[in-house]
């Protein structure tokens, strides 16, 4: 949202390097990285909703105060705490919607879901951009911050948990206190997932290098975050650079020019609606054909239009601005890109709360990590690859690494996904092949 409003904060904090610029826009992204990291394995042990409440606070709080900075050092600052209480929703609402669904019902939360990340930074800079315009950069926070607040109070009267661990934990406790049971007597009435070692050092120790676990030995993980880093700098490239597309090349008013991220938003929201009704039944069409064993690798279908879409939507963006054609063109460049990138961020996310559903906030959290370091970095490079290569040929580089990167990755993992996610402790397939059944509490 603040993207539009880059120029007043160049004018009002007396930044001339455009890389420092672009920084105070996607720093906050670099708060993703980190965030997850915790706040994703904490809602393991404390419950998906108190985690959320917390983290909403916390953002809200420094969100207002970048409102207030007075030189670009604490807007920088203001903006990445605030980034690290807004990346809950990205660590745990993955973690929530697996709790919720069963598989044959989960594509079409997840799709639902996770248009919201994405949507956000398209829809923001078209309301920036008119707030900058009409008033000062200061409104883009205070006016985040209001919203966020009514979603604050929303949260406290509706956002109940849903961790089932968690959930029995709290049954367990009611009926030791109700049996007159100490209250750390784990041995006469516990629930499935608590065993004798209940040392609280231990158990926070293993939740919090969960992330870092997952990450150094899962193959899955580290290559589905590779791509889903690339695909997600690549969007946020192209959220930053888009004001000096429209402003730069086709000169129009910032008011003006912001409104085209309104294509960008198009392809997101048409593809994922397309999607979401389709996910499920690709899923249950699989299943059955598979004798009724379900396997998360029926989730990459919807992944290889996006994989075509992606490429194509840079060329268009690219050789039209290059070449001055008329704005219509790079716009739908914008839609195919919007709907390359929801299309492979809605079968990777499926993919991997499939694989590892309950240690899923942490798997997420593990994935994101690149993908935000990634969103955060991309922007910085973008205006001098333009300047150097001109947006024909530095988006036609980018296509071509779409190309090299996402076409094969649907394909690689359909083939060797399962026998890749049986070698793993934490993945759902081997718990059920080394762990019968538990009645729960």
């Amino acid at each position: 949202m603040v993207a539009p409003a880059a120029a007043q904060l160049g004018a009002d904090f007396g930044i001339t390097n455009s890389a420092i610029l672009a920084m105070t826009i996607s720093v906050f992204v670099l708060a993703y990285a980190f965030g997850p990291l915790f706040l994703g394995p904490l809602s393991e042990l404390y419950g998906r909703s108190r985690v959320l409440q917390l983290a909403n606070l916390f953002f809200l709080i420094f969100n207002i105060a970048a409102g207030f900075a007075q030189t670009s050092g604490q807007l920088i600052a203001f903006r990445f705490l605030s980034g690290l209480g807004g990346s809950a929703p990205l660590a745990i609402g993955g973690g929530v919607l697996g709790d919720c669904w069963h598989p044959e019902q989960r594509g079409k939360a997840i799709a639902v879901y996770s248009l919201a990340p994405l949507l956000g930074p398209v829809v923001g800079p078209v309301a920036g951009a008119w707030i900058a315009t009409k008033s000062t950069w200061r409104w883009v926070f205070w006016s985040t911050s209001i919203v966020d607040a009514l979603v604050q109070c929303a949260g406290i009267i509706w956002l109940q948990e849903t961790f089932a661990p968690v959930l029995l934990e709290r049954k367990a406790a009611a009926i030791r206190k109700e049996r007159g049971i100490d209250k750390d007597d784990f041995h006469t009435v516990r629930t499935p997932f608590q065993n004798e070692d209940r040392h609280w050092k231990r158990i926070f120790a293993k939740a919090l290098t969960r992330p870092f676990v997952l990450w150094a030995r899962e193959p899955i993980v580290q290559l589905l975050g590779v791509y889903m880093a690339f695909i997600y700098g690549l969007m946020y490239l192209k959220l930053t650079t888009i004001p000096q597309i429209y402003t730069g090349v086709y000169h129009e008013s910032v008011g003006i020019g912001g409104l085209h991220y309104i294509a960008l938003g198009m392809g997101l929201s048409v593809a994922s609606q397309v999607n979401a009704r389709i996910l499920d039944k690709v899923y249950i069409y699989y299943k059955n054909r598979a004798g009724g064993v379900g396997r998360p690798e029926f989730r990459l279908p919807s992944m290889i239009p996006g994989t075509i879409l992606l490429p194509i939507g840079l060329f268009m963006t690219g050789w039209g601005t290059e070449k001055h054609v008329h704005w219509i063109l790079p716009d739908i460049g914008l839609a195919f890109i919007g709907a390359g990138v929801i299309l492979n961020f809605q079968g990777i996310q499926t993919y991997v709360i499939d694989a590892f559903t309950l240690h899923a906030a942490s798997a997420l959290a593990a994935t994101s990590f690149l993908r935000s370091v990634c969103g955060f970095g991309f922007p910085l490079f973008a205006p001098a690859m333009y300047n150097k290569l001109g947006y024909g040929v530095g988006d036609t580089v980018l296509a071509a690494l779409a190309i090299v990167i996402g076409c094969p990755a649907p394909w690689i993992f359909w083939k060797y996904g399962e026998r890749i996610r049986l070698r793993s402790k934490y993945s759902s397939a081997s718990a059920k092949k080394t762990n019968p059944p538990q009645t729960k509490a």
